[in-house]
């Protein structure tokens, strides 16, 4: 049996994405993505809450036209996988994060201004196969990673 790396959130952002060019000049944005889970306690009857921080990553053409619309507080849908990436501080310790590199975008109509309500699909797979262009995003390198 093979493996599945799929990760599936909605969630709210919780600042406005951040784009930025490698040097071979392929876009890049950063998101940081709130999801929260609400419970209430058995033994206090307390409703509680906890807010778990995801990074997201969108390359390419997505990461560029829908940056107007990715503000803080607007509640999207993301499809992607995990990957951890590492690197070497400028004290010489190696660094490690874990991201979710996204390849599917949905804008949907929670909080924060950018778009319209209805919101929207950006990457779907299906889209981009009978579009014609290439299924995901580079492979990057160290070199490629301008942050």
């Amino acid at each position: 049996m093979g493996t599945v790396n799929r990760v599936i959130l909605v969630g709210n952002l919780g600042k406005d994405a951040e784009v930025r060019f490698t040097p071979g000049g392929a876009a890049v944005s950063t998101l940081s993505l709130a999801t929260t889970e609400v419970w209430n306690d058995k033994s206090s009857g307390q409703r509680q809450e906890r807010t778990e921080w995801h990074r997201v990553v969108l390359w390419g053409k997505q990461a560029e036209t829908l940056n107007d619309y990715l503000k803080k507080g607007k509640q999207i849908y993301v499809e992607g996988r995990l990957q951890t990436r590492q690197w070497d501080d400028r004290d010489g310790n190696k660094r490690y994060t874990t991201e979710i590199r996204s390849d599917r975008i949905v804008l949907l109509g929670g909080r924060g201004g950018g778009g319209d309500s209805a919101g929207g699909d950006y990457g779907s797979r299906e889209s981009s196969a009978s579009s014609g262009t290439a299924a995901g995003p580079p492979e990057l390198t160290e070199d490629d990673i301008p942050f």
